[in-house]
């Protein structure tokens, strides 16, 4: 079986509109022998006359009447594909979006933007996942909408990333610990206990790198998946957890929390989604939200 010609569905639709070949062929801006060509084509494609004359004019058949309204809504709806997306309608946007976070994002900037989206699209709901290794294969397969964290080595190089700040590790305790009444040196620093968060199990890390040039070694009590936990291990012992500043502003809320006292590498922090969103309304109105709730978090501390 031959493949259509719909383009044949406009030429149609503007015949059935007009009743007319001369009146069509001008509004389609072709020949009336040209538009003669494609009646022609459109009688033989669908096995009726479509339009006959009587007496000076043409009569629509009755088959070019049953057809006459769905093919105007064939055509309407091929130009809305092919014209440009129009603004989102917040208020009437019914959607879920699936985000995938570190706990301590979620902890720190989750209210903040479930309240700024709540307040502008009542209908949108966010679903927040673990992130729990860097495979971009969720991204990939529409899975998840959204990824926010930071860019490795391993990140598939067709995906967009904007970045969203600038974060330092710091080294926090709970109130009235050892550490809040003396200068806090290297060696103070790493004679403590400490939590190593990892997800992947690593009994090492990037603190641990910073430490070997000064030849110093920390030890490490207890291994967590993630900031939170270890914040609230810590708030509830002696241990020493070391977290991304800006990541885990609210989570460390009555501890004491310090900058330490040796380079690290700073940390960038970015969203990260398929090329396949970009045009998105709807997606790029949830790009725009979470931009401004990290700035206005970066404001909140800075004042």
């Amino acid at each position: 079986m031959s493949t259509p010609d719909f383009n044949l569905l406009l030429t149609l639709d503007v015949l059935l509109a007009e009743g007319s070949v001369a009146r069509a062929a001008q509004r389609l801006g072709l020949s009336p022998s040209a538009m003669s060509r494609a009646l022609a084509r459109l009688r033989e494609a669908t096995g009726d006359p479509l339009l006959v004359r009587a007496g000076r004019g043409l009569v629509a058949t009755p088959r070019a009447i049953e057809m006459r309204e769905r093919v105007a809504r064939l055509v309407q709806d091929a130009e809305a594909v092919l014209r440009p997306a129009e603004k989102v309608n917040l208020r009437q946007l019914a959607r879920t979006f699936t985000l995938r976070t570190r706990d301590g994002f979620v902890g720190n900037f989750g209210p903040a933007l479930i309240a700024r989206t709540n307040e502008e699209a009542p209908g949108v709901r966010l679903r927040f996942v673990p992130k729990l290794s860097k495979d971009n294969a969720p991204l990939r397969e529409g899975v998840v909408d959204l990824e926010v964290g930071v860019v490795g080595d391993t990140a598939s190089p067709e995906l967009r990333t904007r970045a969203l700040f600038q974060d330092r590790f710091i080294g926090v305790v709970r109130a009235g610990h050892a550490l809040e009444r003396e200068e806090i040196t290297p060696s103070r620093y790493a004679a403590g206990r400490h939590i190593l968060v990892s997800r992947r199990g690593r009994d090492r890390g990037v603190i641990d790198e910073a430490l070997k040039p000064l030849m110093l070694e920390r030890e490490i009590a207890t291994m967590v998946g993630g900031f939170s936990t270890a914040l609230a291990l810590a708030r509830a012992s002696d241990l020493i957890a070391t977290v991304p500043e800006r990541h885990t502003g609210n989570l460390r809320t009555g501890m004491f929390g310090f900058p330490l006292p040796f380079s690290t590498p700073a940390i960038t922090v970015s969203m990260l989604w398929h090329p396949r969103m970009d045009a998105d309304a709807a997606h790029r109105w949830l790009r725009a939200c979470i931009l401004d709730v990290c700035a206005e978090q970066a404001v909140t501390l800075i004042g």
